[in-house]
């Protein structure tokens, strides 16, 4: 029973250790703002905010990926213009290092 009731609460831990995507009221009429950049946009339609959210009126998703495993010479930096972590060597930030797990989109 313990161990039942351990599971039931680890699950229910995990979208807010890892919050990816959030729901938001849908605005009344035809149409909704975007929270980041105040924004209009038809209902049922879907866009990128400048906070790389993928985004329709009822909800926001991270438009990227966190990596979480990769070679300790390297370091994950966020490229906002491309909406993308970029995992690169630290002593030579010209050098792409793999990916071995991400977590999110």
């Amino acid at each position: 029973m313990k161990l039942l009731a351990l599971a039931t609460l680890l699950c229910a831990l995990v979208p807010l250790i890892s919050p990816h995507c959030y729901g938001k009221p849908e605005t009344s009429g035809t149409h909704c703002q975007d929270y980041a950049d105040k924004t209009w946009h038809a209902v049922g339609s879907s866009w990128r905010n400048s906070n790389c959210m993928d985004c329709t009126c009822s909800s926001c998703c991270s438009a990227y990926s966190i990596p979480t495993k990769f070679p300790p010479n390297c370091e994950s930096v966020f490229d906002s213009e491309a909406c993308e972590y970029i995992v690169r060597k630290k002593n030579d930030p010209s050098v792409r290092c793999p990916i071995y797990g991400a977590v999110g989109k």
